[in-house]
């Protein structure tokens, strides 16, 4: 931080060890500036899925922090990412949200790049420009770019670990929603984006999404009515029973990252619940069945919800999707929503899932419109004079974990805040500019806390 910040001690804006976080950190400008600089400048963000840019010449822009970023196939099937600005004033070259071109050009003074972010065309350039660099005016590229299982991940720093490194024990849980309903690796394809923009800091969904399961009340209204997925007759609640007579277990890893996710019982088997619909019925059954077969045992893991650090949330499930939490201010994020479903799926059910996708998430989304609320109130009352002096109470659960599990991780079997404590640790850490080997947890600066 500056040296002239009044945050140059990050200690006194996050207290892992008692359970107190600064509204600060919410609303705070220079905080924020900070975070850009420090945070989004060396995390791995996610960007896009692969399904989205399928043939050479496809193009989707996308966004890694504030920055508008164009995500590209070239001539070559080779996937690119690239920052959308001219080298020369800085105009995008790329206006569309998505289509497919041979070239970009600046609609400002004409400069020519190709889908490999090559300088092409500029005009005048004999007679204006002898001797100008070519490849040194080249659109600038992201350090770093993984695909993994079709999404595909981002990096401007050159010294960033591998993305299979930095996902560290939480790859397994993020597979769950990456992976195909029976079982098989990857499969997922994109069925819809929904994106919106709400005043709220982007860290409440973020965090939101690591396992706050405490907020359940705010969704009353919506699991009294029933809207999961197949809307039977009798069923409540947000989803159908595949997740009831689980054990639910949250995850802090190292890393920052955190999920809720849930082992299912020996003898789970599986529940009848689309009757009125044969194709329905037996693709779920087909997937239940098949998953149980090829994963045996690790079959029992499902997903709920999770978030990789610092800004990239999943749905495992009932919706299935990621959602990347872009900021745009300190109080304000637009929110980006990739609905994810197998694609070798029948039509029939990936517009049945789409259909319910649409009705749970997203800015018209009767669950997502709870959330929002509780991040907007939240925002606004992070921004005043009074309330300002006065932190937030993360104590839930203080020490009622333990670290010596199976799904690797800081392991909780009650709702917790632990998470959540976890994830501004490792905030703090990037904003005091520490080396990747302590980021990573190889270093750990985590407090241990947990009782005797």
């Amino acid at each position: 931080m500056p040296p002239n910040s009044r945050f140059d001690d990050p200690d006194k804006l996050v207290d892992t060890d008692r359970g107190f976080v600064s509204r600060e950190i919410f609303v705070d400008p220079d905080l924020y500036k900070e975070e850009l600089e420090k945070v989004f400048t060396r995390a791995w963000l996610f960007i896009g899925h692969e399904s989205l840019i399928p043939k050479p010449g496809d193009f989707y822009t996308t966004r890694m922090g504030e920055e508008s970023v164009i995500l590209c196939r070239d001539k070559q099937g080779i996937v690119h990412a690239f920052l959308n600005s001219c080298r020369h004033r800085g105009m995008k070259v790329c206006r569309y949200e998505s289509g497919n071109t041979s070239l970009f050009t600046c609609p400002y003074h004409s400069w020519t790049y190709t889908t490999d972010g090559k300088l092409q065309g500029v005009p005048h350039f004999r007679t204006l420009y002898e001797g100008l660099d070519r490849e040194a005016n080249s659109l600038v590229s992201v350090a770093k770019l993984a695909i993994y299982k079709g999404t595909i991940w981002a990096t401007w720093d050159k010294d960033a670990p591998d993305f299979i490194t930095y996902l560290g024990d939480a790859k397994i849980h993020l597979d769950q929603a990456l992976d195909c309903r029976d079982g098989r690796s990857g499969g997922s394809e994109v069925v819809g984006v929904h994106k919106w923009i709400f005043p709220a800091n982007w860290k409440f969904a973020a965090e939101n999404f690591l396992g706050d399961t405490y907020h359940n009340p705010s969704h009353r209204s919506v699991d009294l009515i029933g809207i999961g997925p197949s809307a039977a007759a009798g069923k409540k609640g947000r989803r159908d029973d595949e997740l009831e007579k689980a054990q639910h277990v949250w995850i802090s890893f190292p890393e920052g990252h955190g999920v809720h996710s849930a082992i299912q019982p020996e003898e789970n088997e599986y529940i009848e619940s689309f009757l009125d619909n044969p194709v329905l019925e037996q693709y779920f059954r087909h997937c239940f069945e098949e998953r149980k077969r090829r994963l045996g045992e690790q079959a029992r893991l499902l997903p709920f919800v999770g978030t990789i650090f610092p800004n990239t949330s999943y749905h495992g499930r009932q919706p299935r999707g990621l959602c990347a939490w872009h900021p745009h201010s300190p109080t304000s994020t637009e929110g980006w929503r990739f609905f994810l479903v197998d694609a070798d799926a029948p039509q029939e059910a990936k517009d049945y899932l789409r259909r319910y996708y649409m009705r749970y998430s997203g800015p018209a989304g009767m669950t997502e419109q709870d959330d929002m609320e509780n991040w907007l109130y939240a925002t606004a009352a992070s921004m005043g004079t009074v309330a300002r002096r006065y932190p937030f109470n993360y104590q839930q659960s203080l020490g009622a974990w333990t670290k010596d599990h199976a799904l690797g991780g800081t392991v909780s079997l009650q709702i917790t805040e632990e998470i959540a404590r976890g994830y501004y640790a490792r905030w703090k850490s990037y904003l005091r500019g520490a080396a990747w080997d302590e980021l990573l947890g190889v270093g750990g600066n985590l407090p241990q806390r947990a009782a005797e």
